[in-house]
């Protein structure tokens, strides 16, 4: 599950926790955007729930330097010692910019440049070393982790996708459709023993199907048209689909946008419906070839209306322990 869960004070997260592993689910992962940071929520599971797995996904390369984006890793490395995950990734333009003020420039070339340094600052070496797009000197963490914590790379389209497959220990996707896993994957060429795809799916349980709709185009209108996502989506060949959808939005027409996303888009990139559809839903994507289904929890009537009963019951429904993947 993506966590932090909205609507829920950090604060009030241990007995969601607890929830989610008595549901089934294996893993807790964050993300980081503009709401909580992506170690904070995961610091408080290690401490919360020892035996979870925890991951970001993602912590950008750009916003914290590398010696602190190391700190970070090796920090959480050793609060959850052979469960946590580091999955990195370039992020975007605004969050970059426009909200951390710093330059999104060379995003490949950074990305990589992060993966290589992450691989040796996390195993202790001391790091001497002038990369394309920084450089490092003589910087060797106080608190190696004795576990060195897996790297994962956040990748979309075959370059990153090339360098995950080679130099990462897994990958995280995001915004695809089941049907995209294979294309996807086969961009990977040859991977490391113990490689892992981890994607987040985007989960609205609801049988309101316009409400859920609803939802999905306004994501789709918002993250689709950040320039990194549709690239990926013309490379998967939905710019027939899409196209109409970019130029309105182009043109500053953004309710427009939204009604020219098509149903089956929506129905292809959400998962939605009762909690056995959305089980089904996400075992579409495992059998495609995702290790780690991470899903993210979307909002929905019967959530609002119930409030933290309807949360537990929802979370209860959708976990692995009801029948669903783990």
């Amino acid at each position: 599950m993506t966590v932090p869960l909205s609507g829920v004070p950090l604060a009030g997260h241990a007995a969601i926790y607890a929830a989610l592993v008595e549901a089934g689910f294996t893993d807790l992962w964050s993300s980081e955007v503009a709401g909580s940071d992506a170690f904070t929520p995961l610091a408080l599971a290690a401490a919360w729930q020892p035996d979870v797995r925890l991951g970001t996904a993602i912590a950008p390369v750009y916003t914290r330097g590398p010696g602190l984006l190391a700190m970070s890793a090796a920090a959480l490395a050793e609060a959850a010692p052979g469960r946590f995950s580091l999955g990195i990734g370039a992020s975007s333009p605004v969050l970059v910019q426009d909200w951390n003020a710093a330059r999104f420039v060379e995003p490949f070339r950074r990305t990589r440049d992060m993966l290589r340094f992450l691989r040796a600052a996390l195993r202790g070496e001391l790091v001497d070393e002038v990369y394309d797009t920084f450089t490092v000197r003589r910087f060797r963490l106080e608190r190696p982790p004795v576990v060195p914590p897996p790297i994962l790379l956040a990748a979309l389209r075959p370059r990153m996708l090339r360098l995950a497959g080679a130099e990462a220990d897994g990958t995280i996707l995001n915004w695809l459709a089941a049907q995209d896993v294979p294309t996807v994957l086969t961009e990977l060429g040859e991977r490391r023993a113990g490689f892992e795809v981890a994607a987040r799916i985007f989960v609205c349980p609801t049988e309101d199907v316009q409400h859920a709709r609803a939802v999905g185009r306004r994501l789709i209108t918002t993250y689709l048209t950040v320039p990194a996502y549709a690239e990926f989506h013309r490379w998967l060949g939905r710019e027939p689909v899409l196209g109409p959808m970019w130029r309105a939005w182009s043109a500053g027409d953004r309710r427009g946008a939204g009604e020219l996303v098509p149903d089956e888009l929506v129905d292809a990139l959400v998962v939605h419906g009762s909690p056995e559809a959305c089980r089904a839903g996400i075992e579409r994507y495992a059998a495609a070839g995702v290790d780690i289904p991470v899903l993210a929890l979307l909002p929905t009537p019967e959530l609002a209306a119930g409030g933290a009963a309807a949360l537990a019951t929802t979370i209860a429904q959708l976990g692995p322990a009801t029948g669903g993947t783990s």
